[in-house]
């Protein structure tokens, strides 16, 4: 990882994600998803160590229980191949999807101090998706900590079949 964000030059050109999940996913675990793909379109950091300027493009999946993240040369041709043990994620995934869940019971019941609780209690465990996915990244990849906390979004939304 580097120390800031504006030592990163590479970036994001496309986000690929396994095709296998539509229709899986919930209302809101939906729209979260789109959204963290809308902002990585919009604004992200994320090079390869050893291309640490080159534009990239990521295939996000989940093949055979493993996080595979298929990094991809504008040519589609692969750079690198990272497959992460799903373990050190799980509990987080567990708990972020029933963050979801509630949420959405709150906003149809209209309890809007149960909302913005909900919502705290989301961003934190975003911030510790995001550290997590920069810990297993770390000396492979580097990313700042926006594009980190929109791929554990991704990683959540994956796992929503698993």
């Amino acid at each position: 990882m580097a120390d800031g964000a504006s030592d990163i030059r590479g970036r994001l050109r496309r986000v690929v994600l396994d095709e296998e999940i539509g229709g899986t996913l919930s209302p809101m675990q939906e729209a979260d998803r789109n959204q963290a793909i809308a902002d990585l379109a919009a604004d992200n950091r994320f090079a390869l160590a050893t291309h640490p300027e080159a534009a990239t493009i990521l295939h996000l999946s989940v093949q055979d229980g493993r996080l595979v993240f298929d990094i991809r040369d504008e040519s589609d041709a692969t750079l690198q191949t990272l497959v992460l043990a799903p373990g050190p994620f799980r509990s987080m995934i567990r708990d972020y999807q029933m963050l979801l869940d509630s949420y959405a019971a709150a906003v149809a019941e209209g309890r809007e101090a149960r909302i913005q609780a909900i919502d705290m209690g989301r961003r934190g465990l975003h911030n510790e998706g995001a550290e997590l996915v920069m810990a297993r990244l770390d000396g492979k990849v580097l990313l700042d900590f926006d594009t980190a906390r929109r791929l554990f979004t991704l990683i959540c939304a994956l796992h929503r079949r698993a």
